[in-house]
C-alpha cells in the first residue's frame, strides 16, 4: 500500500462545490438535510443503482413524506410498493425501523452511529453514512464507490474483501472534521462520476496528482477482487391452482428468510437435485390432480440459481379449505407484493392454462 502524496480532503471539497449531484434525496447547498429522506434512499441504494431507485424514492416519498406516515402505513402496502428494487429483507426492516423510530425515539432519528446500529436493517455502513449526510457527524461510510476510489487512491493490491479492513482504515483517516457529510457524498460522486469501474477519467480527479495507483499506471487493475465462488442452482415445483371462475391461491411466505413476509404461488422447498412429481406432490398447499407443464422457470438470487417447474389444477375453492393461503382473482394478481419469481410463475402458468 503506497501513496503519492496525502490526498487533501479540501481540494475533493472544492470540485465538489463545482460538481455535485442533483439529486432527489440530496440537500441543496446551505440546506439542512432531512434524517429521513437520508435514510430512506441509503436503504433503497443499498444493492441498487442511483438510477433505479430515483423512481422508487419519488414514489415512497409522494405517499409516504415522513417517518411516521412511512410507520403507519400496512407492511403489504410497502412490500407492493417496493417491487422491483429486490432484496425484500430491506423493506420489511424499512417498516420496522420506521416503526421504531417512532415509537421508541419520538420520531426522530438517533445521532450516534452505534444507536443507529441497533435499528433494523441499518449496518456499519449506512449507520456512518446517515450520521455523517444527515447529521454531518465525522463517520466514515464506505460504499462501492469509496471503496474503489480509497484502493487507488492508496494502491492497495490486495484482493476484496480482504482488503475491506485496510481500505476503511485509509478512509477514517481521509475523513475531515470539517464538513464531513459533504466530504462522504463528494467520495460516492468521486467514484460514480470519475473513478469509475473501467477507464477512469484521470485527468479530470482532483486528486490525480496524490493517486498511487494513477502513479504507477494500475488504476484500471484496482481494486483486485478474489475469484468469486461458483452459484448453486437449487429445484422446486410450484403449484398453480386455478378454479373455474378464474381465482388464484397465493399463500405468504415466512417473515423471516428469502422473500420474507411476500406473497407466493405455493412451493416445495428447493433444493439441489430435481424433484420427482409423486414426491414434490406431498409438498402441494392441498391435494388435487395436479399435472406438471412443459418447460420451466428460472431465476437467479444472490447466492444460487433456481429452477422451477409448475405443476397446474383445475380446482374447486372448497379444496383450500384449512390450507395456510388465500384466493385471489386472477386478473387482480397485481395488487399483491409478488416476488419477481413468482411473477415469471405466474405468467409461465398462465401462458400453460390459457
Amino acid at each position: 500500500m503506497t501513496v503519492a502524496a496525502k490526498p487533501d480532503p479540501d481540494r475533493l471539497l472544492a470540485w465538489y462545490d463545482r460538481h455535485r449531484r442533483i439529486l432527489p434525496w440530496r440537500a441543496r447547498p446551505g440546506e439542512r438535510p432531512d434524517p429521513y429522506r437520508v435514510w430512506l434512499s441509503e436503504i433503497m441504494l443499498q444493492q441498487t443503482t442511483v438510477a433505479t431507485v430515483k423512481g422508487y424514492y419519488e414514489t415512497f416519498l409522494s405517499r409516504w413524506p415522513g417517518v411516521s406516515d412511512l410507520a403507519a402505513a400496512p407492511l403489504d402496502d410497502v412490500l407492493h410498493a417496493w417491487q422491483g428494487l429486490g432484496y425484500y429483507a430491506r423493506a420489511r426492516n424499512l417498516h420496522r425501523c420506521a416503526r421504531i423510530v417512532v415509537d421508541e425515539h419520538g420520531g426522530q432519528f438517533p445521532e450516534d452511529e452505534s444507536a443507529l446500529m441497533k435499528l433494523p436493517g441499518i449496518g456499519p455502513y449506512t449507520a456512518a453514512a446517515i450520521a455523517a449526510i444527515a447529521f454531518d457527524l465525522p463517520a466514515s461510510p464506505v460504499d462501492g464507490n469509496i471503496e474503489r476510489v480509497v484502493a487507488r487512491l492508496f494502491a492497495i493490491e490486495t484482493p476484496l474483501p480482504s482488503a475491506k479492513k485496510d481500505i476503511h482504515d485509509c478512509a477514517k483517516n481521509l475523513t475531515p472534521s470539517a464538513r464531513p457529510g459533504d466530504f462522504a457524498q463528494a467520495m460516492m460522486d468521486l467514484g460514480a462520476t470519475i473513478c469509475t469501474p473501467r477507464h477512469p477519467a484521470c485527468a479530470l480527479c482532483p486528486w490525480t496528482g496524490q493517486c498511487a495507483a494513477k502513479r504507477r499506471g494500475i488504476a484500471d487493475e484496482l481494486p483486485r477482487r478474489a475469484q468469486k465462488a461458483v452459484r448453486p442452482t437449487r429445484h422446486g415445483i410450484a403449484f398453480w391452482a386455478m378454479t373455474e371462475t378464474g381465482d388464484v391461491f397465493l399463500r405468504r411466505r415466512p417473515d423471516e428468510g428469502l422473500l420474507g413476509g411476500m406473497m407466493e404461488v405455493p412451493s416445495t422447498d428447493w433444493r439441489s437435485v430435481p424433484w420427482p412429481m409423486d414426491v414434490a406432490r406431498r409438498s402441494a398447499p392441498f391435494p388435487a390432480h395436479w399435472r406438471s407443464t412443459e418447460g420451466e422457470v428460472t431465476h437467479t438470487f444472490t447466492h444460487f440459481h433456481l429452477r422451477l417447474r409448475v405443476a397446474t389444477a383445475l380446482v374447486e375453492k372448497r379444496k383450500g379449505k384449512g390450507a395456510d393461503g388465500i384466493w385471489v382473482p386472477v386478473d387482480a394478481l397485481g395488487d399483491y407484493a409478488l416476488p419477481t419469481v413468482m411473477k415469471k410463475v405466474v405468467r409461465h402458468a398462465r401462458g400453460k392454462t390459457h
